[in-house]
């Protein structure tokens, strides 16, 4: 099927055998960070594409909020000048703080089109499954004797922020962690907040945790990714990137959001 034959059909699944249209869903918007190590686009990129092939009628946009193209505000502007009527923004963050709270409902307010910002991605299981699968694919051991438990740990590296209900979220997602493990799992942070990577491992090595793996609390490559990573006494996990649960968990923050703008119309 050609490109055109494809619009054909996705415009046609609108149309229901009684002949009325169905009224197309509110443009999917995934909100990146941005940055300046080429991987991250094109790590996002792929995300993207997974995004569509599980949901092919969804229409799916990226904006960055800075330091890439597209930025959100040209994003937005676009789907404004083509009389989109509803979008939903997704950060492709993993915890709240000012990204969330500020900088995407700002960039938002300055179109005509209908914006729900849906939740961060985290904290959530499927980021957990995520975490899990990057670990095992770096040498994690899923079966450990009793001295092995005992001596292992991991710390899972986030970018870090001086948002408080950052850390909050961070914590409840090492928690996750840990459960799934069945081992300490401590936050730590690449800047900004407390403890850096290096201070948790030394930490955990006071405590006889000497097996310490980092798991990278990134969504994509980059410079605070690869620093982390070279702290890692052990193994150390790739980031989230574009395992299949994180397109999964997307498409669940999308759904909350027009769930939640419907109830609340409702109501």
């Amino acid at each position: 099927m050609n490109g055109t034959d494809s619009q054909l059909a996705g415009r046609l699944s609108l149309v229901p055998r009684g002949g009325r249209r169905r009224p197309a869903p509110p443009a999917l918007v995934v909100v990146a960070h941005g940055s300046r190590d080429p991987r991250a686009l094109s790590t996002v990129g792929t995300l993207l594409d997974r995004v569509r092939d599980l949901r092919p009628d969804l229409p799916v946009h990226l904006g960055h909020i800075e330091l890439n193209e597209p930025l959100l505000s040209d994003t937005l502007a676009r789907l404004d000048a083509t009389d989109t009527a509803d979008a939903v923004l997704v950060p492709l963050l993993l915890s709240r703080g000012y990204h969330v709270r500020r900088d995407i409902p700002e960039m938002a307010a300055q179109v005509r089109v209908r914006t729900r910002v849906a939740a961060p991605l985290g904290p959530h299981p499927l980021l957990v499954e995520t975490l899990h699968a990057r670990l095992v694919e770096a040498g994690w051991h899923t079966r450990m004797t009793d001295a092995e438990r005992r001596a292992s740990a991991v710390v899972l590296a986030a970018a870090g922020s001086r948002d408080p209900d950052s850390a909050v979220d961070t914590g409840r997602t090492a928690r996750l962690l840990a459960d799934r493990l069945g081992v300490p799992v401590v936050p730590a942070y690449a800047s900004t907040a407390a403890p850096t990577v290096p201070a948790a491992v030394r930490a955990l090595a006071a405590r006889g945790r000497h097996r310490v793996a980092v798991a990278s609390y990134f969504t994509a490559p980059g410079r605070f990714a690869t620093e982390c990573a070279q702290a890692a006494p052990w193994i150390a996990a790739a980031p989230l990137g574009t395992h299949e649960a994180m397109a999964h968990l997307v498409l669940h923050r999308y759904d909350q959001a027009r769930a939640v703008s419907v109830g609340s119309n409702a109501a």
